[in-house]
């Protein structure tokens, strides 16, 4: 290989650094919010005010009345209609379904003993009725529960302090067993943080790497330069 090849002192070699035309960007994909309209408007420029141009509102009270369009008979009065008396002929009634009334013969006066004539009093031995009484479920005196005076449940009442006598404990007592008391590797250490003023945190992140792509590329060493023949009208072959 000649070193006409190369053109001044530049040779292919490994970047230094990364260059950004070996990476691929969004182009102009970025669209910036618009500084017209209400909606969407860039927050970084003033916005005019907007009016727009609304419908008609409805009626809002609507009257039912028929107004003026109603005519007044001649003969009413503030005190009703004025005029002589009128009559119609109307047709025949319909037979209604007939009365059941007794008459005088369903009647029998004489059997009215005790209502119409005097008499003295009469009186029976009746025997004595248990039925009527047993269905009367009325509570006796027994049936009633009276509240207690003592003791410190009573509402209405005051009642003086009351004690009770409880069992003997067992904590603290001979029948401990001190070998099931925890020992001071069952506590947890509570984070100073919680109970008072917490400091602020940092963390520190790793490197942020440029994007790169992980397709394989040909280097400068893959092409061969000198097994291509040129030729007037016709494409490059190796």
């Amino acid at each position: 290989m000649g070193s006409e090849v190369w053109v001044g002192t530049w040779r292919p070699h490994r970047p230094r650094g990364p260059i950004a035309a070996l990476y691929r960007g969004p182009g102009p994909k970025y669209k910036l919010p618009t500084n017209t309209g209400y909606k969407l408007h860039d927050p970084s420029r003033p916005r005019a005010p907007a009016f727009s141009f609304g419908s008609r509102p409805p009626l809002r009270h609507a009257t039912c009345g028929p107004g003026p369009s109603y005519l007044v008979p001649a003969r009413m009065t503030v005190r009703g209609t004025v005029g002589s008396p009128a009559f119609s002929i109307y047709g025949r009634l319909s037979h209604t379904a007939p009365v059941l009334t007794p008459g005088p013969g369903r009647y029998y006066p004489e059997r009215a003993r005790n209502v119409t004539y005097p008499s003295a009093p009469r009186h029976t031995i009746a025997p004595r009725n248990w039925g009527i009484l047993a269905k009367q479920a009325t509570p006796g005196p027994g049936s009633y529960t009276v509240p207690s005076l003592l003791g410190s449940r009573v509402i209405s009442k005051v009642s003086a302090p009351t004690y009770s006598i409880y069992s003997r404990s067992p904590v603290g007592s001979c029948f401990e067993d001190l070998s099931k008391t925890p020992g001071p590797c069952a506590y947890h250490v509570v984070n100073p943080m919680i109970y008072k003023t917490r400091a602020p945190q940092f963390t520190m992140l790793g490197r942020t790497l440029p994007p790169r792509e992980n397709t394989k590329k040909p280097g400068p060493a893959s092409y061969s330069v000198d097994k291509v023949v040129w030729s007037r009208g016709s494409r490059g072959r190796g």
